[in-house]
C-alpha cells in the first residue's frame, strides 16, 4: 500500500512542528544535541520519506513497467505517479520532458554527452560561469576538448555576483551553450535565470540550469523561466540519495541520440536494427532506482504541505541573522555577499584553517562543511583554499544559529585569534 504523508498539525509554518518530522533531529553527537546545518551537501529526511521507501520494499518491491502481476502494477503505478509529481512541482508542461538519473550531476553529463556533441562544433563556444560547482565545469570542458570548442567563462565580482556586462559580451553568433547555477553551493548567489535565458536564446544558445541548491529553497517554474534544460538531485530535496531529475524540453529531448543503451529505453530489438522507446523512457535504460523515485515523490508531497512563502522567510530571516552576527565577530571574513542568496553562508577566521574549525564544531555537535565544496575557482577567486560553510534548511532555527556562533567564539578563543 502506498504510503500517505500524515498532514502538518496546521497550514502555517511552525518550524517546531516541523523539526518533529525529521527523526535524526533528536539525535546526539558527541553528547550535544545535533545541529545540523550541512544542508547544500544534503538535506536530512523526514519520517514520511523513510515510510515511503520502506513501504516499497517491505510491501510493493517489484520491477516496473514488465510484470503483469499485482506488485509490478503497484510498484510501477507508484513510480509514475512520482514522476507525475516532479512534473507539477517544477511545472513541466508534460511527464514525457521529466527524465529520472541519479542526481544534477549525471543530469548535466547527459546534456552534455548528447545535445552537447550534436549542437557543439569546432570553433563553438559554451558559456559557464566563475561561480559554477566542479559538476558544472567539468563535463564542459570534456565536451569542448572533444569537439574542439572553447569554454568562455563570465566573472563574478568581489560580492560573488555575476558580472552582467562581462557575461553579456561573452554571449554571441557561436555560443551554442549557456550552463549556470541557480544558486550557488558555494557562495550562495542567486544568478538572474530569465535574464540569461533570455540574452542567450536571442543568439540562438540553449541553457541549461544547475538547480540543485535551488530547488529546495524557492519554487521553480521551468515554463516561466524558459530554460531548455533544469536538473535537481533529490537528495537536496528531502527526498533519498542516487536520485534526481532532468527536465528538458521536449523537441530538444526528442532531437537527442540515446544516452545509455539496453533495457527500458528500446521499443523493439532485432540484430539488423534497435527502435528506441519514446520520452521519457528513452533516456532511461535499465532497472531504474524505484525507491528513490517514489522517496522523492514523497518529500514532494510533504513539501508541498507547506506554507512555501513562510519557508521561504524562515530561511531568509536565518540567514539574515546569521550573516549579521558573524559579521560581528572580529577576524571573521563572509565570502558572498550577494544582494540575493539563498541559504548559504561562507566564511573564513583569521589565524585559523577551516577544517579545524569545522573539528572544533563538531565536538560541540554542530555539522558544517569545510573545504572548497567542489568549488575550486570560486575559492581561487577569493584568495582562500577552504571556507566554512553553514547551509540552512527548513528546519534550522535562531537557536541553532546562536550555538553555532557561540562556538565560533570559543573557537577563536582556541586559537587566540
Amino acid at each position: 500500500m502506498e504510503t500517505v504523508v500524515s498532514p502538518l498539525d496546521n497550514t502555517e509554518f511552525d518550524v517546531d512542528t516541523v523539526r518533529r518530522h525529521f527523526p535524526i533531529l533528536g539525535s546526539r553527537v558527541h553528547g550535544h544535541p545535533l545541529i545540523y546545518l550541512d544542508n547544500a551537501a544534503t538535506t536530512q529526511k523526514p519520517q514520511a520519506v523513510i515510510d515511503a521507501i520502506v513501504d516499497y520494499y517491505t510491501s510493493t518491491n517489484a520491477n516496473i513497467h514488465r510484470g503483469v502481476h499485482q506488485l509490478s502494477v503497484d510498484a510501477t503505478r507508484m513510480h509514475d505517479n512520482s514522476r507525475a509529481k516532479v512534473k507539477s512541482f517544477l511545472n513541466a508542461d508534460e511527464i514525457a520532458e521529466i527524465i529520472f538519473v541519479r542526481g544534477a550531476t549525471e543530469g548535466i553529463n547527459l546534456v552534455a554527452s548528447t545535445f552537447g556533441k550534436e549542437r557543439v562544433g569546432p570553433g563553438d563556444e559554451v558559456v559557464i560561469t566563475a561561480m559554477e560547482h566542479h559538476s558544472n565545469i567539468v563535463p564542459w570542458q570534456v565536451l569542448c576538448e572533444q569537439q574542439g570548442a572553447n569554454l568562455r567563462v563570465a566573472p563574478i565580482d568581489e560580492q560573488g555576483q555575476l558580472l552582467w556586462d562581462d557575461f553579456e559580451s561573452l554571449i554571441n553568433k557561436r555560443t551554442k551553450l549557456v550552463a549556470v547555477a541557480h544558486v550557488s553551493n558555494a557562495l550562495g548567489t542567486v544568478n538572474p535565470i530569465r535574464e540569461i535565458v533570455s540574452l542567450s536564446h536571442q543568439h540562438g544558445a540553449a541553457v541549461i540550469v544547475d538547480g540543485a541548491q535551488a530547488a529546495a529553497h524557492m519554487p521553480v517554474d521551468v515554463q516561466d523561466l524558459d530554460c531548455d534544460f533544469y536538473v535537481i538531485s533529490g537528495h537536496k530535496l528531502y527526498g533519498p540519495t542516487g536520485i534526481g531529475v532532468i527536465y528538458g524540453k521536449r523537441e530538444l529531448l526528442e532531437s537527442m541520440p540515446a544516452y545509455q543503451t539496453g533495457g527500458d529505453m528500446i521499443s523493439s530489438v532485432t540484430f539488423e536494427q534497435t527502435t528506441y522507446n519514446t520520452l521519457p523512457h528513452k533516456f532511461e535504460a535499465g532497472t531504474p532506482d524505484i525507491a528513490g523515485a517514489i522517496g522523492l515523490g514523497a518529500a514532494i508531497d510533504y513539501l508541498k504541505q507547506l506554507d512555501w512563502p513562510a519557508v521561504c522567510a524562515h530561511e531568509e530571516e536565518l540567514l539574515t541573522h546569521a550573516t549579521d552576527a558573524l559579521s560581528s565577530i572580529n577576524g571573521v571574513r563572509i565570502i558572498g555577499t550577494a544582494d540575493e542568496k539563498r541559504a548559504v553562508l561562507s566564511f573564513v577566521i583569521e589565524g585559523a584553517h577551516p577544517h579545524d574549525i569545522g573539528t572544533i564544531l563538531d565536538h560541540e555537535g554542530i555539522a558544517v562543511r569545510t573545504g572548497h565544496h567542489c568549488a575550486q575557482p570560486v575559492m581561487e577567486r577569493f584568495g582562500v583554499p577552504a571556507t566554512i560553510r553553514i547551509s540552512l534548511g527548513l528546519y534550522n532555527t535562531r537557536d541553532e544559529i546562536d550555538a553555532t556562533v557561540c562556538a565560533i567564539n570559543k573557537v577563536k578563543e582556541v586559537f587566540r585569534c
